[in-house]
């Protein structure tokens, strides 16, 4: 498995997909490792039709939620820049840092 460069609560525009979601930003809310895909806050909203359950207390019908959308589809963006920006480390003593790899800002 490949090691990921993004972690959840990044900002992140999307550079690839479906027209009406291309050039949009977001937060990440859950990274998938073993999928390579991540779900982005109001990216890829889809709609799941659920039954009613009265003991969970679920009234039931229709509910929209994020779908995950595929990793190399999103870029961190950095505020910097105000782009999308690929990350890259930098290794200063006892420390593992993430920079942008236009600017050289810390990202952490």
């Amino acid at each position: 498995m490949k090691r990921l460069k993004l972690k959840k609560g990044d900002s992140v525009i999307v550079v690839r997909g479906k027209k009406q979601d291309k050039g949009k930003f977001g937060k990440i809310l859950k990274i998938l490792p073993e999928k390579n895909r991540v779900v982005v806050e109001k990216i890829h909203i889809i709609k799941e039709y659920v039954r009613p359950n009265p003991q969970k207390n679920v009234q039931g019908g229709v509910v929209e939620r994020e779908g995950a959308v595929p990793l190399e589809s999103v870029m961190y963006y950095c505020k910097e820049c105000e782009q999308g920006v690929r990350v890259g480390f930098k290794v200063s003593k006892d420390e593992k840092q993430r920079i942008c790899k236009k600017c050289n800002a810390l990202l952490d």
